[in-house]
């Protein structure tokens, strides 16, 4: 049968390890889906081969095993020698069996000892994307056995193996002889950036280990490092317990050290790592980390232990600082949980043994005021939604803070809200339950008790005038204890406080469309009417409302303070107006200013700003982003009589990814209500550029300088970064600045090397 192209099925007992069948199988390097590739097999152009035809040349197993064991050929031309019992395929030959197709020269088949032999540009595609290149393939023993030479691998990730002897054994093991490995591109007779040499490489399929014997890392074609025994999971493994890369890492408090990391995959869903560090000033400092997750939630903690004292004394006087306490640590938690489909709890628990630890480790949130624990459960049902939650503050703060020593407690907060049908004319009511109950030591204690009954209509005219009118009643319950007002007065007891609330808000858009872009101003007054005082400051703390900034986004509420211990009162106007510009293709730039106007000098949140005038400062906000090269967003307060800002926060990034500039800058004027005593005025400058060197190199400087107090850098410092497809390399130098002498002037280096698809070494 010669000069025929036909496409014989052989029912040939096939025992390899590759996947199961792809959705997409290769023939003759061109990709076709399932339902084409079976038409094809079932076309014999030329000529047609016969049932016994088939049988004659092999005896194949039983039909319950063709399923999995039948092969599939097509040649230019097919020769068979009943003699010598061989198929020879020359020519574009293709060889398919479910999940793996090789495309060879030539391909020759020894019926009698079983033997397949691949030859001339021998190429192998499996199921996982893997392409394998030899010129000589020898397969035996039903194909589940066989040896390879010279052989090269391109993966399905694009990184590059290559090998003298390629061998597969029994159990599907398999063996290469001086390979080679990188992921780096090359160019012809160059090494590449870095690869691994092994004098034999060994995979354990049933085991799912590869075992590297001598081998060698090499960085440019110079080796510098030697293992004689290297072993990883293949990378069909997702996880498995064993060393992690260590790292070498310097601190003032700590001094040098090696932090070493093993890696506990005590299940699927759950492991531990240990992460011990043998320093050279403070002994061990012994740190861990555990990650669970349930069906329905999910359990992450880390923490870390030293048995040393903190041997420098803060440069102020600090009840909490004791240098015979050698116990030193911390831990934090986080965890959620669904208890149903309704509800959800929810923990975040920050323990730290002193304020100090967290910065002398270098651990995350040290540049943190206050560490916040809580736990929480939250339901949700339809328009109704509850939760009950627990909070916990610490001070990890480096000033002297007024009230440091109060560590409050809030136990138990719980809130409800529920928001009723809409009506015919689309009214709705609202109603929230809040209930909080804030502990301290020594100092003032409070539990309240608040209700507030709402009624909300949204109206559109047709005109296009949109309405909304609301009505509100909010009751208070309190009991306090050991509260000092401002005029150092003593107050315990019970006090109950009723507060009426009546707002209408109107707007009124206009819009302008032209070819090219869309522009919107809308007009906005909000005018409520409410009680003068009443608010009985004397008696009740303020726990929840000491965030009295005015500002674009409070301005229009009905009520300007985010909690419940301080009503809004007094009846008021505010006035605003809106102006937004939509490009067709791309860009956007909008701006808004408004203004209010009191009723009463002096009362609610005005009396808390200490504005002793009818009429509010200017505020507003200016949003631009005309193109991809500027993003600006700038929020501001001016002085309502000179025009000077009160408050300026500016943040713009400009400039294409070459060189790309970020700014921002914030003003903060000076406040009797500021809590950090001595640094009232608040003005700041942020300013970073980050420059596209080249395709792989990229370098990026920044600093942040405070022009208030003392005009000096708070931080500042730089990073240079290599990055491409096989290596990341980030060099990074930091500086910071803080007001406790004990930190001023810390300095920090950081050096490191990611090898893409093997792991990271850094220091530190």
């Amino acid at each position: 049968m010669n000069n025929k192209r036909f496409l014989p099925l052989f029912c040939i007992s096939l025992l390899l390890s590759y996947p199961a069948a792809a959705e997409e199988e290769y023939i003759a390097g061109q990709v076709v889906d399932s339902e084409e590739l079976s038409r094809e097999k079932s076309i014999i152009p030329g000529a047609k081969l016969e049932q016994s035809n088939i049988t004659d040349i092999y005896s194949g197993p039983s039909e319950s095993e063709k399923e999995t064991t039948d092969i599939y050929f097509s040649a230019d031309e097919m020769i068979n020698n009943d003699q010598l019992q061989t198929v020879t395929a020359i020519g574009n030959v293709n060889i398919i069996r479910n999940d793996t197709t090789v495309v060879a020269d030539k391909v020759v088949y020894n019926q009698k000892d079983d033997v397949v032999t691949a030859i001339g540009n021998v190429i192998m595609v499996e199921k996982d994307g893997n392409v394998i290149f030899s010129d000589y393939v020898r397969l035996t023993d039903k194909m589940s056995k066989g040896s390879m030479d010279e052989v090269k691998v391109v993966m399905a990730d694009e990184s590059r193996v290559a090998a003298k002897r390629f061998r597969r054994l029994d159990k599907d093991n398999k063996i290469m002889d001086k390979a080679v490995y990188s992921p780096c591109s090359v160019c012809k007779n160059e090494n590449p950036l870095w690869q691994l040499k092994a004098q034999t490489v060994k995979h354990y399929a049933e085991e799912k280990n590869v075992v590297y014997n001598h081998a060698f890392l090499e960085f440019l074609g110079i080796p510098v490092f030697y293992t004689p025994y290297f072993s990883h999971p293949d990378p069909t493994v997702k996880r498995r317990s064993g060393f992690l890369p260590p790292s070498i890492t310097s601190t003032k408090y700590l001094g040098s050290s090696l932090k070493t990391n093993y890696f506990w995959a005590i299940s699927d869903n759950e492991d531990l790592t240990f992460s011990p560090m043998i320093t050279s000033d403070r002994g061990i400092l012994w740190g861990a980390s555990y990650n669970k997750y349930f069906n329905r939630g999910e359990l992450f903690a880390t923490g870390t232990y030293i048995n040393g004292p903190r041997e420098t004394k803060p440069d102020y006087e600090d009840p909490e600082y004791n240098s015979g306490d050698k116990n030193r640590g911390n831990l934090f938690l986080r965890g959620r949980y669904e208890f149903n489909d309704y509800w959800v709890g929810n923990a975040d628990i920050k323990y730290v043994s002193d304020r100090y630890y967290l910065k002398d480790i270098s651990l995350p949130e040290k540049d943190y005021t206050w560490l916040t624990s809580s736990v929480s459960a939250q339901g949700f049902d339809n328009r109704n939604y509850a939760s009950i939650e627990a909070y916990y503050y610490k001070l990890i703060t480096y000033y002297d803070l007024p009230r440091a020593t109060e560590k409050p407690l809030v136990l138990p907060m719980f809130t409800y809200e529920n928001i009723g049908d809409p009506n015919r004319y689309g009214a709705y009511t609202k109603t929230n339950f809040d209930f909080a109950s804030v502990i301290r030591d020594d100092e003032a204690s409070s539990q309240r008790l608040t209700m507030i009954n709402s009624w909300i209509l949204p109206y559109t005219s047709p005109y296009g005038e949109k309405y909304k009118l609301s009505a509100s009643l909010k009751s208070d319950l309190y009991y306090v204890d050991h509260y000092t007002n401002s005029d150092n007065e003593t107050f315990s007891g019970t006090v109950a406080r009723i507060f009426p609330q009546v707002g209408l808000e109107w707007r009124m858009p206009f819009i302008r469309a032209s070819e090219t872009s869309r522009q919107i101003i809308e007009p906005v007054i909000v005018a409520v009417a409410a009680p003068d005082g009443g608010d009985k400051n004397d008696k009740i703390p303020n726990e929840d409302s000491q965030d009295i900034e005015l500002d674009d986004t409070n301005i229009l509420s009905l009520d300007r303070y985010a909690g419940y211990d301080r009503n809004d009162t007094g009846s008021r106007v505010s006035y605003g107006l809106n102006w937004s510009s939509y490009g067709d293709a791309f860009g956007h730039t909008s701006a808004f200013i408004a203004q209010s106007y009191s009723f009463k000098k002096g009362e609610g949140f005005n009396q808390n700003l200490n504005q002793d005038s009818y009429f509010s400062d200017y505020v507003g906000r200016i949003n631009a982003k005309p193109n991809e090269y500027l993003d600006l967003n700038y929020r501001f307060s001016l002085d309502k009589d000179t025009l000077d800002f009160s408050y300026s926060e500016l943040s713009a990034t400009f400039g294409p990814d070459m060189l790309k500039t970020h700014i921002s800058y914030i003003y903060l004027q000076s406040s009797p209500n500021s809590v950090i005593q001595g640094y009232n005025e608040r003005k700041e400058l942020y300013t970073s550029v980050k420059m596209k060197l080249s395709r792989d190199w990229s370098a990026s400087i920044y600093n942040r300088q405070d022009l208030a107090n003392i005009d000096r850098s708070l931080e500042h410092g730089g990073s240079i970064t290599y990055d491409n497809e096989c290596l990341r390399f980030i060099l990074d130098i930091r500086r910071y600045n803080y007001a406790s002498s004990d930190y001023n002037g810390d300095f920090e280096f950081t050096a490191t090397i990611l090898l893409k698809t093997l792991g990271t070494i850094g220091s530190e």
